[in-house]
């Protein structure tokens, strides 16, 4: 039957309600508040800071979400123009201490947990993702200055980072080198005092050249002379647009210039630059930890960056669907499918059961989305604050193994939400007078930026699940096991818990088979975005079946209900209509399917 009337949304950025369902329902990050670190906080504390986040998004950053998007940054061949509302937004972030959101109160951090921290971060994804951007990257420079730089460098640049005064980037790929970073040629002179200069171009650099701080702090790989070919020749340099001082006063512009603009599908207001290094003198630059081991250093910043792209495209899907659901509960439009009588009122097409399908995917990928990227920042805290060093080293493998997936499976799947959003409206879907239309351009980059996807499901099927001899995978599948044990008492949850049980031994056993089977390892890599669309799929779930335990639990003595009916319903679907297809992609993977690998150029 029709609602008797539409639902008004509180929020089109994220629903406050699932959010503190995660955080407190089912991750329990009160919890962290027993810790040291932590112990000044309270649920209270982390509800201000989250208050704190979404009004600021709403109020400073998706106001001019669609106006970047319609005015991106020019070059004029002098200075790059940004319109002035991204400058203020970063400022009214800045002001709040939210750029140190997780950091030490000595470095003029709140000390939040780092889950609670990403939690505020996601009402800015959601908010303009464009703008959101330029902290994304500084924060993670920052961590990364604090894990690998020299105490010069950490009392030079940090501060300044974590206050918003400098912005940073990340400088890693050129022209011909694309995502093989094996072929960067960018080299690094020594000098004698102990410096270097830096020579060559880097390319798809987003933040590289603005006036929104007052210096830009790049984090640049280059090959010092001598260096050995290949990824491990490879070093890290910081590299300031403006050359820094130890007590922040600024000197001299460095040999740093902008070659161009790139101008992108979606995500337009996040400048995106061809930096030329040494044009003239060559760009002074400062070695970050040692010679050749710069990779390294710059995955400390990737995999941080990794898990927010997939937070980032969680929340672009998430916002999507809630501008569909308010849509699709307010637009009128044809009957149910048995009414024949045209002079009865129009229904709202929340009513029509192929918009419902479309909603209840999008609720599925976004929410069991959001659940992921959470539970990845809650890793963190445990890898850095839990009470002993086994489950800190737990923490730690189930990090490793999740971030590929934690990047990719949002990108893709959160994507989709956004596609089956613009499905919802219609005509006006693809209109750019509705605002699902750019939330799928924004989002379409985040399958492709941070390695791509077709990387990710290299470095897992490659790498992660067989490293230390496949541990990080044993304590995966130890803790999937816990919750289809706890299912026990459901039968329908029971019934979900089986075939989870089932989608991971198919993740398991191609693990094992692709470790012991060199010719199986060459055609499973070869399908390994397969084995990573299995596996997230798998993951995904087990993340759905334990919000259902907590949803089961807690509609015996609700007081919304229909929140809990809501949760059961989305992983109802996600194992009904989701999960199965890990069934085809086991086999594909099991059968050495080889069809994508047996083309040859000449019959395209």
């Amino acid at each position: 039957m029709p609602s008797s009337a539409p639902i008004a949304l509180p929020s089109k950025l994220v629903s406050r309600r699932d959010l503190e369902f995660v955080l407190y329902e089912l991750l329990r990050v009160d919890a962290l508040t027993t810790r040291p670190r932590y112990a000044d906080h309270t649920r209270e504390t982390f509800d201000a800071a989250i208050e704190l986040a979404s009004k600021i998004a709403v109020e400073r950053f998706a106001t001019h979400n669609k106006k970047v998007d319609q005015n991106e940054p020019a070059f004029d061949g002098t200075r790059v123009h940004i319109i002035p509302e991204v400058k203020q937004a970063l400022e009214a972030y800045c002001s709040a201490g939210l750029m140190a959101a997780a950091h030490d109160y000595g470095l003029g951090g709140m000390q939040l947990p780092y889950v609670v921290a990403q939690a505020c971060f996601a009402h800015f994804n959601a908010a303009n993702i464009s703008t959101a951007a330029y902290p994304l990257l500084t924060t993670a420079g920052a961590n990364l200055i604090l894990a690998w730089g020299s105490e010069e460098q950490k009392a030079t640049y940090v501060p300044h980072l974590l206050s918003g005064r400098f912005l940073g980037t990340m400088c890693l790929t050129e022209t011909q080198a694309g995502s093989s970073l094996a072929d960067i040629k960018t080299r690094a002179e020594p000098q004698a005092d102990g410096s270097y200069r830096l020579y060559g171009s880097k390319m798809w650099i987003s933040g590289g050249e603005h006036e929104l701080s007052q210096n830009i702090v790049h984090l640049v790989l280059a090959r010092i002379p001598g260096s050995p070919p290949g990824v491990k020749g490879i070093s890290l340099f910081i590299a300031p647009k403006i050359l820094a001082n130890r007590d922040g006063s600024l000197g001299a512009r460095n040999d740093i210039s902008l070659a161009g603009l790139n101008h992108k599908m979606g995500y337009r207001g996040t400048v995106n630059t061809v930096l030329n290094f040494g044009e003239k003198d060559g760009a002074a630059a400062w070695l970050v930890g040692e010679p050749n081991r710069g990779l390294a250093c710059m995955f400390h910043m990737m995999n941080e960056a990794r898990i927010g792209v997939g937070l980032g495209a969680v929340m672009l899907g998430y916002t999507g669907y809630l501008h569909a659901l308010d849509y699709a509960r307010n637009r009128p439009q044809g009957r149910p499918a048995a009414a024949k009588d045209s002079t009865q009122p129009q229904v709202p097409i929340v009513e029509h059961a192929d918009v419902r399908r479309m909603l209840l995917a999008q609720k599925a990928y976004v929410e069991g989305g959001l659940a992921l990227g959470l539970y990845c920042a809650l890793l963190v805290d445990e890898h850095g604050t839990a009470e002993t060093s086994e489950a800190r080293r737990e923490a730690g493998l189930l990090l490793d193994v999740l971030t590929p997936i934690a990047k990719a499976w949002p990108s893709q799947w959160c994507l989709e939400a956004n596609s089956l959003a613009i499905q919802v409206h219609g005509g006006y879907g693809y209109s750019r007078e509705y605002n699902v239309e750019q939330f799928y351009r924004d989002n379409r980059l985040n399958p492709i930026h941070e390695g791509t996807n077709g990387i990710q499901a290299i470095d897992l099927l490659g790498r992660k699940v067989g490293m230390d001899g496949g541990a990080a995978l044993a304590v995966l599948a130890r803790e999937i096991d816990r919750t289809v044990e706890a299912t026990a008492g459901s039968p329908e949850l029971r019934r979900w818990g089986e075939q989870l049980g089932t989608a991971f031994a198919h993740v398991t056993d191609v693990a094992g088979a692709f470790q012991r089977d060199a010719g199986y390892a060459r055609a499973a890599l070869a399908n390994a975005h397969v084995y990573l669309e299995m596996t997230g799929h798998a993951v995904v779930a087990w993340i759905w079946l334990r919000q259902a335990l907590v949803a089961a639990e807690k509609l015996r003595t609700a007081d919304d209900p229909d929140f809990y009916r809501g949760k059961l319903q989305a992983c109802r679907f996600f194992f009904h209509w989701e999960l199965p297809k890990t069934e085809h992609w086991h086999r594909l993977l099991n059968e050495s399917e080889s069809t994508c690998e047996d083309m040859r150029d000449e019959w395209f």
